[in-house]
């Protein structure tokens, strides 16, 4: 972040926050321009789902899910996993070579042919919601008498 802004509080994370979704939309960019990917179906929609999942389970906005991430993710999903069981999922996903998931890694996964574990606690996740993003700023207002 550059240092002649001085950024407190929210606005400082919604500057990061939009600095590492450009980072994932250029990594998305890759994926739309890979022969391997060209004849994925709704690949657009998939990685923009994919980018909007993943900054979600950043924690530490490093651009990498990590063990305390991943946590957090399976409890939302309402699939807790023990220690062992994460570290397991971890493993599956980059293939032993980190303690942590990053953004190709994550993609990967989800586009692969493989039925990760947390491939398919995803999918379910986004069947059962129906959707799977967020609404957008605050909540509809409400008068008095609409309330319980």
């Amino acid at each position: 972040m550059p240092s002649n802004l001085d950024l407190q509080g929210g606005k400082a994370f919604g500057l990061l926050k939009a600095q590492q979704r450009e980072k994932l939309e250029e990594i998305n960019k890759e994926y739309m321009e890979d022969q391997k990917y060209r004849d994925e179906e709704d690949l657009p929609e998939k990685l923009d789902s994919f980018k909007n999942k993943y900054a979600e389970f950043d924690l530490n906005d490093q651009g990498e899910i990590d063990m305390m991430g991943l946590k957090r993710m399976m409890e939302k999903l309402g699939v807790p996993k023990t220690h062992l069981e994460m570290k397991k999922m971890i493993s599956e996903v980059t293939g032993g070579s980190s303690d942590t998931i990053n953004y190709r890694d994550f993609v990967k996964m989800m586009l692969g042919k493989r039925s990760a574990v947390l491939k398919l606690v995803m999918m379910f996740e986004d069947k059962a919601n129906g959707t799977s993003c967020k609404p957008d700023g605050p909540p509809p207002k409400r008068d008095i008498t609409s309330l319980p």
